[in-house]
């Protein structure tokens, strides 16, 4: 026999809507940080994660960063089946969290890593200007999405299907 689901344990409550949105922001921070490094560490090659050194320890910061980002989207799916199998997901309170996620992780890295710690550029050789606008206004854009589904998300309770 089963234990009754805790009111304050239930999807789309207290708790576990806090937990649902947790969990989902990391794996929308794992899955910016993995767009960022596989499209323009990897792909266009535009710059590496520290780029303030050697092309071998550019490439070292981009092995930690992939490492990094793999073992919080492990983490954070290994959380999401957790939640999904005591049903305690809240789905609104989820995808909240998700952009809130891949908003941070934006913003984060286009202010701190770009312009504070001056780790690395989005691009060398050109204008960083345009550059920079679309990616911290891509990041606010994806955080406000978070803000707004999260607002929505504790005004239903959190608990019907994401739409």
């Amino acid at each position: 026999m089963s234990d009754p689901v805790r009111s304050d344990t239930a999807p789309g409550t207290g708790l576990e809507a806090r937990r649902s949105m947790a969990v989902c922001a990391l794996i929308g921070a794992a899955v910016m940080a993995s767009v960022d490094e596989i499209v323009f560490h990897q792909i266009l090659g535009w710059h590496h994660f520290y780029d303030r050194s050697t092309s071998g320890i550019g490439l070292l910061s981009d092995g930690l960063l992939h490492t990094a980002e793999l073992l919080a989207l492990v983490a954070g799916f290994f959380l999401y089946a957790d939640l999904r199998l005591r049903g305690a997901l809240a789905p609104d309170h989820a995808w909240a969290g998700f952009f809130l996620g891949l908003g941070i992780f934006q913003l984060f890295d286009g202010v701190v890593d770009h312009k504070l710690l001056r780790l690395h550029q989005i691009r060398y050789g050109v204008d960083v200007t345009p550059y920079d606008w679309a990616w911290n206004i891509t990041g606010l854009l994806l955080l406000l999405i978070g803000v707004l589904l999260g607002l929505r998300a504790g005004r239903r309770g959190g608990t019907g299907p994401a739409s």
